[in-house]
């Protein structure tokens, strides 16, 4: 489990940058999770064996279709769940750690119904 999570945050935050940044390094995810640079290095070197990241002969980094997909995923269990907890007087700090930590043990399933209920009843 702690694999995965570990590379679905990767997935996230190369998501997150790639929407600010044109042209992502791995430096560039080091800086953003305060992770160090040969820890992201060998994160990305699985990611890539694992189909998920493209990287150019300059070490710019890329979202393969699978790997975006991954990352949309959990960018947007992250998103309602952290607005979800906030409506409900949840610090928006604690908000935002706790959804990170829900979004990779819910199920798509479990996920589907929330996200349902959610927008129905609560308009996020």
């Amino acid at each position: 489990m702690k694999t995965q999570e570990s590379a679905e945050n990767y997935l996230e935050t190369i998501l997150l940058l790639s929407r600010s940044e044109n042209l992502i390094r791995s430096i560039d995810i080091a800086n953003e999770l305060d992770y160090s640079k040969p820890s992201v290095s060998i994160a990305m070197k699985n990611l890539r064996g694992n189909g998920y990241i493209t990287m150019d002969l300059d070490g710019y980094i890329s979202l393969t279709e699978s790997g975006r997909k991954i990352a949309e995923t959990m960018y947007e269990r992250h998103t309602l769940l952290s607005e979800f907890l906030i409506k409900l007087g949840v610090d928006e700090t604690i908000a935002a750690s706790d959804a990170c930590r829900i979004e990779h043990v819910i199920s798509r399933h479990t996920f589907e119904k929330f996200r349902d209920f959610v927008k129905r009843d609560y308009n996020l």
